[in-house]
């Protein structure tokens, strides 16, 4: 029974990854009709409605006495917090994507695995060896992937590369709040705030039209519904019987599929120096939580 568990929490985690990664791709579709901001808005407004039914779900099957309070002042200043955070990342992604591939933009979002124990020198979480050395395949591989024949990055992978920092700072906040707080709600919450935020930038600078809107209705449901709704709910589920660093190597696929769909869908080619930058970076996210995985089990 053991192994049906684990095994159906593989294929759960694997089809995370494939949602996210191939979302690279209807961001970058997105574009076509949308500006930025307003095209996060909707997108994340569409996840958080999504996300009501498995919330009602899984709220049903808990004991009334067990039940996170849906509305309180504590969870709405966390959602506020991770919602910035998300704002801050996916913004950033999104402008970005516009001047670089959904392929590269997947692997260089991908590092927040690195970025993430990195940063917890700040608040002086040990970081093994292994983060180390996989940083370091990582920034070959990003230099790689990235730098032109001058030895430049083009400004698209320098802004998906800062969002992926806050994409770091958005897991650091989520570890601190999801012990104290039901998970699924402060995903409705920092959804919501997103959404909101990006609205309020996108009534000042960008110019909201109703034809745009509809023109760009599949990136908007995959970005949203698919890939904030039933993706954050599989990972949820799947995580309940995979250990946290067996569950973040599956979902570093990621990267790798955001790779084939831009191959598949937007006719993306990447040169050989390309292909072994994606490989080296892949490699420092497995060695990131490969590592730390046995050593922990060693524990």
């Amino acid at each position: 029974m053991q192994i049906n568990r684990n095994t159906q929490s593989n294929i759960l985690l694997l089809t995370t990854a494939m949602i996210w990664g191939f979302s690279f791709v209807a961001q970058r579709k997105g574009m076509e009709s949308l500006q930025p901001f307003t095209f996060n808005s909707i997108r994340f407004g569409l996840g958080a409605i999504s996300l009501l039914p498995a919330i009602l779900f899984f709220r049903s099957r808990q004991p009334a006495t067990n039940r996170y309070p849906v509305f309180s002042k504590l969870e709405f200043f966390g959602g506020f917090c991770l919602g910035g955070a998300l704002f801050f990342g996916a913004s950033l992604q999104q402008i970005g994507i516009v001047s670089t591939t959904a392929g590269k933009a997947g692997f260089i979002t991908g590092l927040y695995v690195i970025i993430v124990p990195l940063l917890g020198l700040l608040w002086k979480q040990q970081t093994g060896w292994n983060i180390w050395f996989a940083a370091f395949l990582a920034a070959i591989g990003m230099f790689l992937l990235s730098a032109t024949e001058s030895f430049t990055i083009s400004s698209g992978d320098l802004l998906v590369l800062c969002g992926a920092l806050f994409w770091a700072i958005h897991v650091q906040l989520i570890s601190w709040f999801s012990v104290r707080y039901d998970v699924l709600l402060l995903s409705l919450y920092q959804s919501f705030f997103c959404s909101l935020f990006s609205l309020l930038v996108a009534i000042r600078w960008e110019t909201i039209a109703l034809k745009n809107i509809i023109a760009a209705s599949l990136p908007l449901f995959v970005t949203g519904v698919l890939s904030v709704g039933v993706g954050y709910t599989l990972q949820v589920i799947a995580q309940k019987n995979a250990p946290p660093a067996h569950a973040a190597i599956i979902l570093s696929l990621e990267s790798v599929f955001a790779v084939l769909g831009g191959w598949l869908f937007l006719n993306e080619i990447l040169s050989l120096r390309g292909f072994a930058g994606c490989a080296l970076m892949l490699a420092g996210m497995i060695i990131s939580q490969l590592f730390t995985r046995k050593r922990n089990h060693a524990l």
